[in-house]
Parts: structure tokens; C-alpha cells; sequence
């Protein structure tokens, strides 16, 4: 029988949970259901000053809005140093490993001579047994740091999903230190320890963990345990093809989130981030389950696109119902102080917006003026306001004030107006928008002032006429 497949996330709680991790723990989630496999969500929290709770919520938080639902978990690795340290020891105790204490003053004397003599600065293996080898003596009251062995001979090998076959010779790793003086284990070690422990099948992840793998392979055959598959993803570049960073703007997934971005969107394009599923740019959550495989990577790195995000974006807000986007927009404007319950109902204008918006703030900022008293700027007025189009907005004032209240009665006065005057419809419609909404451009004019209201209207209108 097949070994089911065992994927994780592990996170450090340092910070947010960026774009990049984001990418990771959806590839790792999608290839475990994919498989009918299980998806395991680990916090690595070893780095005890620099990780804290609110981090730690932010990861969840995230993975939450983005609905990754993990099998097993959240582990703590600060949860289980008892196992780290049962681990070191049954290393120390079949010579897997072994106690140095080397100070940091020699070990910087010691690499500083490898630099001088063009050495690559690494640990000299000075405190590593060896059949005849004679060790100094322990100086007193020093507590030493724990060493793995590193084989010295032959290579670590394996076929990288994403990557290929990458070798790298043991002569070119020291012996990595898994246990700290005040008996911390540390990041590398951990890792080994809960991919072993969890029966992880599948390590997916960043390829800046390209250069532990090898270490942690060698740790892994020391204990006799079997050795994950590993699959590196290559990085994320911004817009101007640097590596993604916070000067691109938002690289934390609740921020897409607070910008108006939908979930659906933000899962759909993650995907695309260096994975392809053909020609197909539009594809639903189970579709990307019942697709997703680690051949179609690309090892190259994947280019972050905001226009193609805010593309994807504007497909899936058109695709929701308005009553789910009037109650999101409702929260959007309580969060601005802005009540609509005494104006338009929130759903027609919604309807309205929805073809026209990349964004649930862009379509916030849209309907907000229907419930605040938006004056627009001296610059639109002097554009588009002269004395030809203040003479038809008055007269059409007038006919407003008449007609029946609605779009079909609302058009034809506009039409008469037109006429009237002998102007065409940009000459009316245009100022009309910016004296209503602040704005040159919204949807069709009579749609808009139908929802606004006969009262708002003719209010707004006639402060300037």
C-alpha cells in the first residue's frame, strides 16, 4: 500500500504571513488534497526573541482568509524541546554527535586564518572524535555547544520536484551545530525532528532552503529515518523584477484582505505564481485541487503582476452575489463611520458599481458618496462646468423635479434637457456626474440618479446653480 502523502507549512511567527508563504502553504495544502493526503500546519517558534503571539495569530488569521484548513496542528516546536533533546542525546550516545566548546573568539580567529590563507570559513573540527585523536581537556564551567557529524566523504544527492537533481559533496559542509550551550536546539535540528516525527511525505517550500537541505538529509539518515521528497519553489519578484519586498506595497495576505481583495482571487492568482494549468488563467478552488501537480512548476522565478491580480480580482467581483458584496461594502463603510441605512438600498448600488471596480474599496468608495455629502474638487468644476451646462442642469433641475421617479422618466428628462439646450449627452451628463458624485465618470447617469434619490439630487444640484 502507497504511503499517504503528508505535506506541511511551518511558518516562523516573526512577522505576517507574506506572499511567499502564502504560495508555499497553498502548493503544500493543494498537492495533500490532491493525493487525498492530510496537510499539517507547524509554528516554528525556536527564535524565542524575535517570534510572539500576535505574530502567531497574524499566520492564522491569514491562512484562515485564505481557507487552508490543515489536517493537524498548529505544533509548537517550543511545545516539544523534551523531544529535541531525547533526540541529541541518542545522537551523543551513538557517536552521531558530540559536545564542542569552542569559544566564539577562537572560532573567529579560526576562520579569519582560513580567510587569509583562501579558505572557504567553516568549522574545523577540532572537538570531533576520531579513532587516535587526543581532545583538549573541557575548560571548566563552560557549557559546550552539541555538533552533529557530518559524514566527510561521498555526496548528498536527491531529485528536487521543482528543481532536478541537485549534489552537493560532504567535504563542503562542517559539522552544523544542533544543540545550543544553554541546551536549545536549534532551527535546522528542529525541523529534522518534526518531519521525521510527523511522517511528513512531501517538503515544500522556499528554495532559500535549498542550502539545509543536505544538512538535514545527512541528519535524517543518522537516525534511520526515511527521507522526505523535497520540492523548492523559486522566489517571488515584484513589478520591476526585485525580489518581492514591502516597498512593492502589500506583501502581507491580511493586507490584500483590508485592501478589498477576494479570497477566491487571492488563491487563484497564488497559483499562477509559478504554476500553470495549461492556458487556464480562471479556475475555481476545486479545480485547482483536481489539477495541481508538482511537474508544472517552474523552476525559474515567478514575476508578481498587480495589474493581473487586480484583473483576476475585478472577474471575481463581478462573479458574487450583490447581496454578499452589499454586506462586505456595508462593513467597509461602518469602518469609515459611514451609515447607509437612511439612503439607497446598498445592493442596487452595488449592481450598479460591481462592472467597474478592481476592488471591494474601490467599489466602497464608489457607493460612499450616495450617503455622504460629497462636494467635488474646484478643478472639476471649473473643467466641466460653464455657463452652457449650469443653464441645462437648471432647467434640468426643473424637469427632475416633475417627472416620475424613475430610470425610464429620469432619461427622457435628460433627453429633453439635451435638446432643449443643443447640447449632446457628455455636455450634460458629464457635469451632472461630477455635481452628484464628485466624479466624470459612474454608470449610466439616469441608473445613478434614480438610486441617489429626488430629494439628494435636486439638493446637490441646485447649490450650484
Amino acid at each position: 500500500m502507497a504511503t499517504p502523502v503528508r505535506t506541511r507549512f511551518a511558518p516562523s511567527p516573526t512577522g505576517f504571513l507574506h506572499i511567499g508563504g502564502a504560495r508555499t502553504a497553498l502548493f503544500s495544502w493543494a498537492f495533500a488534497r490532491h493525493h487525498g493526503g492530510e496537510f499539517v500546519l507547524r509554528i516554528e517558534d525556536t527564535d524565542v526573541e524575535r517570534s510572539t503571539p500576535e505574530a502567531v495569530q497574524a499566520i492564522l488569521d491569514g491562512m484562515s482568509w485564505l481557507a487552508l484548513d490543515w489536517d493537524e496542528g498548529p505544533f509548537y516546536q517550543m511545545q516539544r524541546m523534551d523531544r529535541y533533546r531525547e533526540v541529541v542525546a541518542e545522537l551523543l550516545a551513538k557517536g552521531l554527535a558530540y559536545p564542542c566548546y569552542a569559544s566564539p573568539a577562537e572560532l573567529d580567529e579560526m576562520r579569519e586564518a582560513q580567510r587569509k590563507r583562501g579558505e572557504k570559513p567553516r568549522y574545523d573540527g577540532r572537538w570531533r572524535p576520531a579513532p587516535g585523536k587526543t581532545l583538549p581537556t573541557p575548560p571548566a564551567g563552560v557549557d559546550p555547544v552539541i555538533r552533529f557529524c557530518n559524514p566527510t566523504e561521498g555526496a548528498v544527492a536527491w531529485d528536487d520536484l521543482v528543481k532536478g537533481r541537485i549534489e552537493i559533496a560532504n567535504a563542503e559542509m562542517d559539522d552544523l551545530i544542533i544543540s545550543r550551550p544553554d541546551g536549545t536546539p536549534t532551527y535546522n535540528f528542529c525541523v529534522v525532528v518534526d518531519d521525521w516525527d510527523m511522517k511528513i511525505t512531501h517538503v515544500i517550500r522556499g528554495d532559500d532552503h535549498v542550502n539545509n537541505t543536505p544538512r538535514q538529509i545527512n541528519i535524517l539518515r543518522a537516525l534511520g529515518a526515511e527521507v522526505p521528497a523535497y520540492a523548492h519553489l523559486s522566489m517571488i519578484l515584484g513589478d520591476d523584477g526585485q525580489k518581492l519586498s514591502k516597498r512593492h506595497g502589500a506583501v502581507s495576505v491580511m493586507q490584500y484582505h483590508e485592501d478589498g481583495y477576494l479570497t477566491e482571487a487571492v488563491i487563484n492568482y497564488l497559483a499562477r505564481l509559478g504554476w500553470s494549468h495549461g492556458n487556464d488563467e480562471v479556475f475555481s478552488r476545486d479545480q485547482l485541487v483536481n489539477w495541481f501537480d508538482l511537474d508544472h512548476i517552474t523552476p525559474s522565478a515567478a514575476q508578481f503582476n498587480t495589474e493581473k491580480l487586480n484583473w483576476l480580482n475585478a472577474h471575481y467581483i463581478k462573479a458574487t452575489d450583490d447581496k454578499v458584496l452589499a454586506a462586505d461594502t456595508a462593513s467597509r463603510l461602518a469602518r469609515r463611520q459611514v451609515n447607509p441605512e437612511n439612503g439607497p438600498a446598498l445592493d442596487t448600488l452595488v449592481a450598479l458599481y460591481k462592472e467597474r471596480v478592481s476592488t471591494l474599496n474601490e467599489l466602497a468608495d464608489a457607493v460612499e458618496a450616495f450617503y455622504v455629502d460629497v462636494r467635488p474638487s474646484e478643478d472639476l468644476l471649473t473643467q466641466h462646468l460653464n455657463d452652457a451646462s449650469r443653464a441645462a442642469l437648471a432647467d434640468l433641475a426643473g424637469e427632475f423635479d416633475a417627472c416620475d421617479w424613475q430610470r425610464e422618466a429620469i432619461s427622457a428628462a435628460i433627453k429633453t434637457t439635451m435638446k432643449a439646450h443643443g447640447l449632446k449627452m457628455p455636455q450634460v451628463a458629464i457635469p451632472l456626474r461630477v455635481l452628484l458624485v464628485g466624479q466624470p465618470q459612474t454608470p449610466a447617469i439616469d441608473a445613478v440618479v434614480e438610486a441617489m434619490g429626488r430629494a439628494t439630487v435636486l439638493a446637490r444640484l441646485r447649490r450650484y446653480l
